[in-house]
């Protein structure tokens, strides 16, 4: 007797869509504050989510995109203030 219902391919693909979206959105957030943790989460979630074969192959790009934008942010910050992190 099974108590739970056996997990199907339509549950990995929601998962996917959640981290597509979930990079998108934390991409977003990376470019206004904690970049340097938000960033490369971002990139993670993007390249799970292609990786799972996710339907929203956009926002996964997006948030890929904007994860990487997140990086090359903190690394302008940082040679502008010529130091290894920056601040106020």
């Amino acid at each position: 007797m099974q108590l739970t219902a056996a997990p199907t391919r339509r549950t990995g693909i929601r998962d996917a869509d959640g981290m597509a979206v979930a990079s998108f959105i934390l991409g977003l957030l990376g470019l206004l504050v904690l970049n340097v943790f938000l960033g490369p989460i971002a990139v993670v979630l993007a390249s799970a989510a292609l990786w799972r074969g996710t339907h929203r192959k956009g926002r996964a790009l997006l948030g890929l995109g904007l994860g990487v934008a997140d990086l090359v942010v903190l690394v302008a910050f940082m040679q502008f203030d010529n130091t290894v992190s920056w601040s106020f």
